[in-house]
């Protein structure tokens, strides 16, 4: 699926570990400028799982394009990342919404705070992302 001298499996426990690390999103603007921004992400198997807005550049460039890039760091050495390109699918369920913006607020907020992460990220117009992975590229140890 792509380049990594990583161990098999070793991105999914890297992008779930905790502390949780905020993704960094790449999508391409309607005039074919790069954007990045961070998201708050969780694994569903290999998918990756987010919430957003239509109304968002991010939200409008994967109605537009459903191709993106995402990437997580650790910034303390030896350092290592992992990047994820793949494919954007909008899943228009207000249960699914209502219970993955649930379960992304716990893990960002902490489980005290998951409901009122989930009811306020799961009104209209936010959109539930999924993201299958087409390529990972995974480096551990980049100092080394």
């Amino acid at each position: 699926m792509g380049y990594t001298d990583a161990p098999p499996g070793w991105w999914q426990e890297f992008v779930s570990a905790s502390p949780a690390r905020t993704a960094k999103l790449a999508v391409v603007r309607a005039d074919g400028s790069p954007h990045v921004t961070p998201v708050w992400v969780v694994l569903d198997g290999t998918e990756i799982v987010f919430t957003c807005s239509p109304e968002t550049i991010k939200g409008k460039a994967i109605l537009r394009d459903p191709r993106v890039s995402l990437c997580w760091d650790d910034e303390n050495p030896p350092f290592c990342f992992a990047t994820v390109a793949g494919t954007a699918k909008v899943v228009d369920d207000a249960a699914e919404l209502l219970h993955w913006a649930t379960v992304i607020g716990g893990r960002y907020m902490g489980a005290d705070r998951a409901q009122e992460y989930g009811r306020r990220n799961a009104v209209p117009p936010e959109m539930l992302i999924r993201v299958t992975p087409t390529r990972v590229v995974a480096k551990v140890d980049v100092a080394g």
